[in-house]
């Protein structure tokens, strides 16, 4: 079987170099907030193109840091997308802000824009105010950041950017993670830059903002042992680091890997039922996912399984329809028509740097034989 992700692959593809990097930091004796997490912090920080990144446990502490930072909180409304992993919306209820949900462009699959200025316009009744946009970079492709950029700015509303899926995409040459008031990563093993466990990571501009959010991952310690205000414990841990300065190493590369695999399945998908992702204009898009769309998305998916394709999908339930969301979540007064079709059809095809040349022609003549079937 083919696997939809493989982070095993990832892990064995460096051995040496990982073995190496977690040797190092055991040897260290420092395991907590050391000199590996300083030295990542800092070359994520510059390959990005930012002044500070700041570790902590995970992408949804990330995003729930980024928005207590920035002082949002209860009596506050935080936009974003219901096609989307549950954990965006599960961050900023753990901040006692009110999350706001609203539909997907159905091309891109990334935030409305068109949706975005009617909220910010016209919220829906009952809410607190308006105070951050969460747009996700879904998928590897960044969001329609053009339009999201300027309305967050005219209402006066942060921008937080959930770059998750997104490490190394590009929008007018610029890295994401660059274009809003702060950014948030998730080094989940599966991501394009994983861990081998959880991590994430917190990039901005503002020093201030960096000390705040350096502070609030460890309790609101700006002194030791002394909270200034109340804070969590959500620490990217020294061999997490060190295994992630040798993955950053190669991440242009693997992300220009996925890239060429996503053009083997395009040119193999040309004029079928199962339709390609589309991409944007002077957007470079860095595949995390490679999604697949089709009203026959269950049969497809059965088809390729016997013929031995892992698939996957991203994601089959809206956050707004989950047990846990469903009749208390706020929505957008025109509902998510367009995300509830996606997620009825969207498919995920096997992507990840280590796939053979072998194994991308076995899933590419798969493909075509379906089609043809079909």
């Amino acid at each position: 079987m083919i696997q939809q992700a493989n982070p095993g692959a990832g892990y064995r593809a460096l051995k040496a170099e990982i073995d190496q990097a977690v040797a190092r930091a055991l040897s260290s004796g420092w395991y907590i907030l050391g000199a590996e997490l300083r030295a990542f912090e800092a070359e994520f920080a510059a390959w990005i193109g930012v002044p500070a990144v700041i570790g902590c446990g995970n992408g949804t502490d990330a995003i729930a840091l980024a928005l207590r930072g920035l002082g949002i909180g209860p009596g506050a409304t935080v936009v974003t997308v219901s096609h989307t992993a549950v954990a965006t919306v599960a961050a900023i209820e753990m901040t006692g802000a009110t999350p706001l949900l609203i539909d997907i462009d159905p091309v891109h699959y990334t935030m409305d824009p068109a949706a975005l200025d009617r909220v910010l316009k016209h919220p829906p009744s009952g809410l607190p105010p308006i105070r951050a946009v969460v747009p996700v970079h879904l998928y590897g492709q960044p969001a329609d950041l053009d339009r999201i950029v300027p309305l967050c700015r005219e209402h006066g509303v942060a921008l937080i950017e959930d770059c998750a899926q997104a490490h190394g995409a590009r929008l007018h040459g610029q890295r994401v993670g660059t274009f809003g008031d702060a950014a948030t990563f998730s080094f989940y093993p599966t991501k394009n830059l994983g861990a081998l466990g959880d991590g994430g990571a917190v990039a901005v501009s503002d020093p201030r903002l960096a000390e705040r959010i350096a502070a609030l991952r460890q309790y609101g310690w700006h002194k030791h042992y002394i909270s200034d205000e109340v804070g969590v414990n959500s620490r990217l841990d020294e061999v997490q680091a060190a295994i992630l300065r040798v993955k950053l190493v190669h991440l242009d590369t693997q992300n220009a890997r996925r890239a060429q695999i996503a053009g083997a399945y395009t040119t193999a998908l040309a004029d079928g039922p199962l339709r390609p992702p589309r991409q944007r204009d002077d957007v470079t898009h860095v595949f995390h996912l490679y999604v697949t769309r089709s009203a026959g998305r269950d049969r497809f998916q059965a088809a390729l399984r016997t013929a031995g394709i892992g698939t996957g999908i991203h994601y089959p339930v809206p956050v707004h329809l989950q047990p846990a969301y469903a009749g208390r979540i706020a929505l957008d007064l025109a509902g998510c028509p367009q995300t509830e079709i996606a997620a009825r059809e969207v498919l995920s095809l096997p992507i990840y740097p280590e796939l053979t040349d072998a194994e991308v022609k076995t899933v590419c003549a798969a493909l075509q034989s379906l089609l043809r079937d079909h």
